[in-house]
C-alpha cells in the first residue's frame, strides 16, 4: 500500500471525525502542498472569522511571511501580497482584532493552529490579530525543560499536556498567551518544508510562499 494512499485514508477518517463533531475545516494549499486543519467550536469568535475571511478569499495570494524552525510558520497579513522582495511584513490587519480566547485544554502542541497578536506591552488584554495566524512546528522537549519552563512562567502543564510535548513536541511557552483554535489534521510534512525554507531578514523566507484557503464545509 503507498504512502499516498495511507496518507489519503488518513484524511477521509480525519474529515469524516470533523464533520461528525460538526467541526469546520479548511485547505491551506501552498507550492509545498496541502495542510487541512480543523477548526475548534470551543474558539467561536475565531472559527467563525477564520471562516469568513477564508470564503470572501482574503488570504489567497498571502504569503507565510515568517517562518522560524522548530517554532512556526506565521501568515495572513494582507500587506504581504504582491510585497516587494525587500518589503518588511507582519504589520498588516484587516481593521479589527479578535477577544482572546484562551481555553486551557488548547494548548500549543505540533500542529496547533493559532492567532498571531501584537505584545502584551501594547496589548495587554492578548487580543488576537484579526487575521494573522501561525501553525506551531515546535520541538520535542525534556521533563527538565518543561519544568524550566514552568517556573519561567507560571504556567503548569498537565500530565497529558506533558506527555504530548515530549513524545509529540510543540512550543509550550506560548501556552495561555496567544490563542489556539484549530489544529492540523493532514500535511504537517508540508509545515516541516515551509518552516525549514531559507530566510532573510524578519525571518522572511527568501523565496515567497504563497497560500489559498478553502473551506470544506
Amino acid at each position: 500500500m503507498s504512502k499516498q494512499f495511507l496518507a489519503l485514508i488518513v484524511l477521509c477518517f480525519a474529515l469524516m471525525s470533523a464533520c461528525k463533531n460538526n467541526q469546520k475545516t479548511a485547505t491551506i494549499t501552498t507550492d509545498y502542498g496541502t495542510i487541512t486543519v480543523k477548526l475548534y467550536n470551543e474558539t467561536p469568535q475565531h472559527r467563525d472569522n477564520f471562516l469568513k475571511l477564508a470564503n470572501e478569499g482574503f488570504y489567497n495570494g498571502t504569503l507565510f511571511h515568517r517562518v522560524i524552525s522548530e517554532f512556526m510558520i506565521q501568515g495572513g497579513d494582507p500587506d504581504s501580497k504582491n510585497a516587494t522582495p525587500e518589503q518588511m511584513l507582519g504589520q498588516g490587519e484587516p481593521g479589527y482584532t479578535i477577544p482572546a480566547e484562551l481555553v486551557p485544554k488548547l494548548y500549543h502542541k505540533r500542529g496547533a493552529l493559532c492567532a498571531a497578536r501584537k505584545s502584551d506591552q501594547i496589548n495587554p488584554e492578548k487580543q488576537s490579530s484579526g487575521s494573522q495566524f501561525y501553525i506551531v512546528q515546535g520541538k520535542k522537549w525534556t521533563d527538565i525543560e518543561l519544568q524550566q519552563i514552568e517556573a519561567m512562567t507560571g504556567t503548569k502543564f498537565g500530565e497529558v499536556e506533558k506527555k504530548t510535548y515530549k513524545e509529540i513536541g510543540g512550543t509550550p511557552m506560548l501556552d495561555g498567551k496567544y490563542t489556539v483554535f484549530g489544529e492540523v489534521i493532514s500535511g504537517m510534512e508540508v509545515v516541516d518544508k515551509i518552516a525549514e525554507q531559507p530566510t532573510g531578514p524578519a525571518d522572511r523566507p527568501l523565496q515567497d510562499v504563497k497560500m489559498t484557503i478553502k473551506m470544506n464545509n
